[in-house]
């Protein structure tokens, strides 16, 4: 029987990696290499709620280490916070998490972080799967199909014809 070594949050937030990792109960969680397309759905995601920065204080991330319980650190894909980012890792919840699925995401280890978001109180947790081109949101009644992202309190609806439209 193999046992895993257990680390400090203080030691995790200062390590550095090739590709950042995510802490969760004292063990370091890699993530899955982006490719191409992980990538641009990130920034046209980013971009569509940039737009609304200004005009409806939203400040969206990509990649950002964020604080969702004292010994879990997630690094959603996209987050949208409704008030600008603290110099520090964020340890109140966005708006919006997304996360983007890779080829080799276990599904019980995205259920995990997605019920981990809910739990931190993120109201709208949403996933894009690129190899189906298809939307879900997660809720407390798991992961559920949809037709569009959209927020009703601001002016944002995204299709996956309009995301996927040039991929």
């Amino acid at each position: 029987m193999s046992t895993k070594t257990q680390i400090r949050s203080e030691n995790y937030l200062r390590m550095t990696f090739e590709h950042d990792a995510e802490f969760v109960h004292g063990e370091i969680v890699e993530r899955g290499m982006p490719t191409y397309v992980h990538g641009t759905l990130e920034g046209l995601i980013f971009a569509e709620f940039d737009r609304l920065r200004h005009s409806h204080g939203l400040y969206p991330c990509i990649e950002v280490r964020m604080k969702v319980a004292a010994d879990i650190y997630r690094i959603p894909d996209v987050a949208v916070l409704t008030a600008p980012a603290p110099q520090e890792v964020p340890d109140q919840p966005p708006l919006v998490v997304v996360e983007i699925l890779s080829k080799d995401d276990r599904y019980s280890d995205v259920i995990q972080k997605l019920e981990e978001y809910r739990e931190w109180g993120v109201a709208h947790i949403w996933v894009i799967d690129p190899s189906t081109k298809r939307f879900s949101m997660y809720t407390e009644l798991g992961p559920q199909n949809v037709s569009s992202l959209a927020l009703s309190e601001y002016p944002f609806q995204l299709t996956p014809a309009e995301l996927f439209a040039d991929l």
